[in-house]
């Protein structure tokens, strides 16, 4: 290969690292922040965290008794003497309300009102982001999480009573999300972004695809580079995210209470990011499995030979594989969207030509190769195995058990034969005595051993450990019994 053109090839696998790396944040800003979707859906599993509901609690305990004067409410509802109880009591309430406030919202009922709230604000996101000024109105640029209806709920759940609930203003329990001075910037993102994800992740193959085409003699290697790249790119994020992680909670909290339920917060809101590099950690490894397949390694060569015969007869029905894989992946996938298509179709005809290029190269070393020349060293080497073994000579010298008829004695007496002598009633003294015939019974079992001895001598001929000669001797040895 000429020098520019191996400079060439390396600069676009290194620049198709980077692609990959970048287009992972594009698609997890892109899903996570502008998708509502994905963000209610991240939103309620972050209610049903422990620890961030536990701290969402708080909060709203807090809001409840900043807004409202609750012992000032609890001094009127108590009778005369009892009035300077008052303080302790709303203290004791507020104790008790903490625990009662994150049990109910463990409930269906404090979780669809959280949803909601965060449907609604991230509405409101997306239109100041997309400048749709007449579709939200926000108080000086600013878009706030409202939990009000979550906070007046709760307070007449928890044991505070319905008129107090009532009290607490309607504006009070809101979360800033976006601050005016932060609009023009966030704006600016979104145009950057939207779009970007698609991009990014069909150029990121785009230029592989450009520096497997460029490269001459040795394409393996840059396949399998390709490989690793993508696998390095997955790797990176997740150790960038891993650090990142301890830097936002460290910036953004600076009480030691707070940052276990912002460290879960982090841990949920970035788990669509592991999702998206373990994806490209996995495309990369089938790229360095295609790549080693078309090496010229002994092991490869091995497996090469192995899939030559279907290449060679089924390439078509390959083919199809192919496409039933890739269609049962986009119908089971949730939230496909252009990119994705899009990203799954040129994957699928990088796939296509890699099947086609291993074809014509299984046909150029091991032309009109069988399934029968493929198989024939795997029961060469059990054959060896099995003569290495000395089977057939140690099978021969199996002795096989003889079948005892059992002694069976009979009473003798009037009326009752006596077999064991001539005539039935004994004969002369000094005559030997003739056994007994055998029973029914005895005849059975006799030939149920038989048979059962010629079953494993049928065995082992069929699986040709005893050899015709041995078989035939072994069978006439039975019969004879």
């Amino acid at each position: 290969m000429k020098p520019w053109r191996r400079r060439t090839v390396k600069a676009l696998l290194a620049l198709g690292a980077l692609l990959a790396f970048l287009s992972v944040f594009a698609i997890w800003v892109e899903r996570q922040a502008l998708d509502t979707g994905e963000w209610v859906n991240t939103s309620g599993k972050l209610i049903r965290n422990a620890t961030i509901r536990s701290a969402l609690s708080e909060y709203l305990v807090e809001q409840i008794y900043e807004n409202v004067d609750v012992e000032k409410k609890v001094e009127e509802a108590l009778p005369g003497d009892t009035k300077e109880l008052a303080g302790p009591a709303s203290s004791g309430l507020r104790q008790v309300a903490g625990p009662g406030v994150e049990k109910v919202l463990e409930t269906g009922t404090a979780q669809g009102l959280w949803e909601t709230a965060n449907r609604t604000a991230h509405e409101q996101l997306m239109a100041v982001l997309e400048n749709k000024k007449e579709s939200v109105n926000t108080a000086n640029g600013e878009v706030k999480l409202n939990l009000g209806n979550l906070l007046t709920n709760l307070a007449g759940q928890v044991g505070l009573g319905k008129s107090l609930a009532e009290e607490i203003p309607p504006d009070s329990g809101n979360i800033t999300i976006l601050k005016s001075e932060q609009l023009k910037t966030a704006q600016d993102i979104v145009i950057a972004i939207k779009g970007l994800a698609l991009l990014l992740s069909i150029l990121t193959f785009l230029v592989f695809g450009l520096a497997i085409y460029l490269t001459q003699g040795g394409r393996w290697v840059t396949v399998l580079f390709s490989g690793v790249a993508l696998i390095v790119a997955g790797l990176l994020v997740l150790v960038l995210r891993q650090v990142a992680g301890g830097i936002v909670v460290d910036q953004l909290v600076k009480q030691e209470n707070v940052k276990p339920a912002v460290e879960a917060a982090w841990s949920i809101g970035t788990s669509l990011m592991v999702s998206i590099a373990t994806t490209i950690i996995i495309v990369g490894a089938f790229f360095a499995a295609a790549g080693w397949l078309s090496s010229p390694t002994g092991a490869a060569r091995g497996t090469r030979r192995v899939l030559a015969p279907a290449l060679d007869r089924y390439l078509p029905y390959c083919y199809g594989g192919l496409v039933l894989i890739l269609g049962i992946y986009l119908l089971s996938a949730s939230g496909v969207g252009l990119r994705t298509f899009l990203t799954v179709v040129v994957l699928g005809i990088m796939a296509a030509l890699g099947l086609r290029e291993l074809s014509k190269q299984t046909a150029e070393e091991f032309p009109g190769v069988t399934f029968g020349e493929v198989l024939a060293p795997t029961r060469q080497a059990i054959d060896k195995a099995v003569t290495d073994a000395k089977l057939s000579e140690r099978a021969s010298k199996i002795k096989l058990p003889d079948v005892k008829r059992p002694d069976v004695k009979r009473p003798s007496g009037i009326g009752i034969p006596d077999v064991r002598r001539p005539g039935g009633r004994g004969g002369r003294r000094g005559e030997p005595a003739v056994p007994p015939p055998p029973t029914r019974v005895e005849v059975m079992q006799e030939e149920d051993a038989r048979l059962s001895s010629l079953e494993r001598l049928a065995t082992l001929h069929e699986k040709g450990v005893l050899t015709d000669e041995e078989f035939a001797t072994e069978k006439a040895r039975l019969l004879k019994l």
